[in-house]
């Protein structure tokens, strides 16, 4: 059995009479107990959903910066990659 969690926030919203329809029967459907945790689980696994999303798009435009700044940028390579690159050469030559 899940611990108790204090649930001190409200929120209020009006609704269609067609969409709480919707939702009650979606409720019944899915084997929610009730109509409030039905809506906040829904809710919840959506808006979960739509943040690993973004923090992908973030990340992905943060990866694509830092590559095309390191290809494409003016800085010269450090001491370690100049020795890597000579080490390299070394064994290839």
């Amino acid at each position: 059995m899940e611990a108790e969690i204090s649930k001190d926030e409200r929120i209020e919203l009006r609704v269609t009479s067609t969409d709480k329809r919707i939702f009650k029967r979606a409720q019944k459907l899915s084997g929610d107990k009730s109509f409030s945790s039905f809506i906040v689980r829904v809710v919840k696994q959506k808006a979960e959903e739509i943040v690993a999303k973004n923090d992908r798009i973030i990340a992905t435009e943060k990866d694509r910066k830092v590559f095309f700044d390191a290809v494409f940028g003016n800085s010269k390579p450090n001491q370690n990659l100049v020795m890597a690159a000579k080490r390299y050469k070394s064994q290839k030559g």
